[in-house]
């Protein structure tokens, strides 16, 4: 299946399972801005519950805020948003589309790597067991073309970007013929900057109203608590403090479902450090933030860091770690060393001392910080599109049924046990809903009598619930029930004293935490 047809059944996926919608949906939707549906904000909050005790609970010295979205508008002059926040910008005449200038040139270099993965699965497939890829890949002459023409666009690309050069950037999207996919023409105009923050009045009257901004990251909002934090908290440097909230962006080129969007919601965590300190704890959270990634069990090879090419202004490293979505290798994490210039700034415009003493230095100095960030929402598609699986079964005539099933970590699912009477008589109903009162205070239970018991399973399946409960007849005589297990399929009998404990063990979130 054609990776894009993936990707569309994925956001048809996500509308028909409640899982996400259009905003504004009956108005026919907001451009960039969706909805989390009933099994949706089930599945976010859990990946956020993940994200916070993996931080908060498991680090002594990390604690965690809830910062305000309105802040004092001198805090983005102070921070470079005011001046450089911006997009790199270029119309087509001819479709009158709007894209970014850098993401036109990545989508390019994505083509060489196309080129050069597809030649090495062709190899594999005619070579089988003797083939040697790291040699094929160093020495197959089609290859290696593809990778010097990669090289020279990436190196070509990261210094118009370093250079803020955008004639350069323009440049080069007419040099290598990239045209726009709707006109398919190479009409450009010049590329030009673009500011991202969203700005409002905030007042009772126009003439005393003063200009704010809605905060493009949530990073500030615990630069500007630092002191609070530290004095409060008793804290010693080094530590953290984590945050999830909102965050705004006025995306010109918001794409790709929710991906990108104008509103959405980050989990970042600043860890402050001694000045000379920071590349070492930089190379301990790009390790421990990889691993909580991979724990989630969805293929190692899937995951990659993308060191920058360019960074912001503010930072002396910085990577990316990407996954492999249905459309490429993405940004789902940024981890930078963001130095001491966030507070730095703070402590020169609010013109107060924004300084850690260090009682073991006998010194006082501004700290360095370490900046973990994610977007719950790219998260949120990660885990969505790493879970989608179609799968024929083979049934008992030799004919052949589909089934689509969200294989989601049982920690993550939505829902976590469906309970389903066999039918709905002989007091079969009242019995599974004497198992869900038991159940629901510790597990999201849900009861589904509709349909046969088939196209149940397969309801559920399609939300990834990875358990579900049939009480039968037998399960009045003997206080038993069939439980049948999402991702094989195969069914047991059990006493419903028992589940309880089964449940725990394979849905708890604790579970996840101590693989970290």
């Amino acid at each position: 299946m054609q990776q894009e047809d993936v990707f569309k059944k994925l956001v048809a996926h996500c509308k028909e399972y409640g899982f996400v919608f259009p905003s504004s949906d009956i108005y026919d939707g907001l451009g960039a801005v969706y909805d989390y549906g009933q099994n949706g904000v089930e599945l976010k909050n859990n990946i956020k519950r993940y994200w916070w005790e993996s931080m908060v609970r498991l680090h002594e010295n990390i604690v965690g805020i809830d910062s305000a979205i309105f802040m004092h508008p001198t805090i983005w002059k102070a921070s470079g948003h005011v001046d450089a926040f911006n997009d790199p910008l270029i119309d087509n005449k001819d479709s009158k589309k709007r894209y970014r200038a850098d993401v036109l040139i990545e989508e390019q270099l994505a083509k060489y790597d196309d080129k050069i993965e597809k030649d090495v699965e062709k190899a594999k497939k005619r070579f089988g067991e003797k083939f040697d890829e790291a040699l094929f890949r160093e020495t197959n002459p089609q290859v290696v073309a593809n990778r010097e023409k990669r090289n020279v666009l990436h190196e070509r690309m990261s210094k118009a970007l370093n250079d803020n050069d955008l004639e350069e950037l323009r440049r080069i999207i007419i040099d290598y013929e990239i045209v726009d996919p709707v006109s398919g023409t190479c009409n450009w105009t010049d590329v030009r900057q673009f500011n991202l923050m969203f700005s409002t009045e905030m007042g009772s009257t126009a003439e005393g109203s003063n200009k704010i901004y809605l905060r493009p990251e949530t990073a500030q909002g615990i630069f500007v608590n630092f002191l609070n934090v530290q004095k409060t908290g008793r804290m010693k440097v080094p530590f953290g403090i984590a945050q999830i909230g909102k965050a705004f962006r006025n995306e010109i080129v918001a794409r790709q479902f929710i991906f990108r969007m104008r509103e959405f919601e980050q989990m970042e965590m600043q860890f402050f450090v001694r000045p000379g300190e920071e590349l070492g704890w930089f190379a301990h959270w790009k390790e421990f933030r990889m691993k909580w990634h991979k724990s989630l069990g969805f293929g190692e090879d899937n995951y990659r860091f993308h060191d920058h090419d360019k960074l912001a202004h503010y930072a002396n490293a910085a990577t990316d770690i990407e996954y492999r979505f249905p459309f490429g290798f993405k940004e789902v994490e940024g981890i930078h060393s963001r130095t001491d210039f966030d507070l730095s700034q703070h402590q020169k415009y609010a013109g107060k001392k924004i300084q850690y003493f260090d009682t073991e230095l006998n010194e006082s100095y501004v700290p360095y910080v370490i900046e973990t960030s994610i977007g719950v929402d790219r998260m949120f598609l990660q885990v969505v599109a790493a879970a989608y699986c179609e799968e024929e079964i083979k049934k008992d005539d030799n004919s052949v049924d589909k089934r689509v099933v969200l294989k989601l970590p049982p920690a993550l699912a939505p829902v976590k046990l469906a309970v389903m009477p066999l039918v709905k008589k002989d007091g079969l109903p009242e019995k599974a809903e004497e198992i869900i009162n038991r159940l629901k205070f510790d597990f999201n239970c849900q009861y589904d009598e509709k349909d046969s018991i088939g196209k149940r399973y397969r309801r559920q399946d399609a939300i990834g619930t990875p358990f579900c409960i049939t009480v039968d007849h037998q399960s009045i005589e003997d206080n038993s029930v069939t439980i049948r297990y999402r991702d094989t399929m195969q069914q047991e009998r059990l006493p419903i004293d028992e589940l309880a404990a089964i449940l725990k063990e394979k849905t708890d979130l604790s579970t996840l935490l101590k693989s970290l």
